[in-house]
């Protein structure tokens, strides 16, 4: 079991900070992670750093309601992780490269962002009878690869495919990469070795689904 990490007069004396300097940092901590909704909306900005959001774009690739990503850009804004401009008359909002820990919250979002298995096959069952669910790239931390996920199937609605896709994309904040095969051809470009099949099979992966004998 880990010790409690403490915070009292000697600590802040042994780390060199201040009590308005604690204050100050866990007032802008409050304000980061207040919701569930602002952890949404941190991930994007996280993940897509050098990247600026309109509004209405931050509230369709997070599914928040507009009223929802009006309240948490303020915040944000107020903590100072935000900059807000305006670009050809456009109200934009950009991730502040200066913002004193964005190192930290970088890593500690990376590093905690992840959706259980069982919640993104649910998702994925709704587009068809999975026969193979591959997880590779951004989910084990192989960025060179093609895709981040690969499903298999039999009868896969490609609509409702790409509308769990995009779910999942809300809860991750960050694009996912992802390709479907029906069976019959994901064994033909298995038996060819195919490209694409290679970068996922070639380096670390993760089956969450796997009725074809891999």
């Amino acid at each position: 079991m880990k010790t409690p990490y403490i915070i009292d007069s000697s600590t802040l004396v042994r780390e060199n900070i201040s009590w308005g300097t604690l204050a100050a940092l866990m007032e802008s901590l409050a304000k980061l992670f207040g919701s569930a909704a602002r952890l949404k909306v941190l991930r994007l900005f996280i993940f897509n750093k050098d990247a600026s959001f309109a509004p209405a774009s931050i509230a369709e690739r997070t599914k928040l309601t507009k009223e929802v990503v009006r309240r948490e850009l303020a915040e944000l804004c107020a903590a100072d992780l935000l900059r807000k401009k305006t670009v050809q008359a456009a109200v934009r909002y950009q991730t502040n490269p200066r913002f004193e820990h964005l190192g930290a919250l970088e890593t500690f979002i990376r590093e905690t962002t992840a959706v259980q298995p069982q919640n993104m096959l649910k998702a994925l069952k709704r587009a068809g009878v999975l026969r193979l669910v591959a997880l590779s790239g951004f989910f084990t931390g192989v960025l060179e690869t093609q895709i981040d996920l690969l499903v298999v199937g039999d009868t896969l609605d490609e609509r409702v495919l790409a509308n769990a896709v995009r779910s999942l994309e809300a809860e991750l904040g960050r694009e996912i990469r992802y390709a479907s095969f029906a069976t019959s051809d994901f064994r033909y470009r298995l038996g060819v070795y195919d490209r694409l099949l290679r970068d996922v099979f070639d380096y670390p992966h993760r089956l969450l689904v796997d009725k074809i004998g891999l």
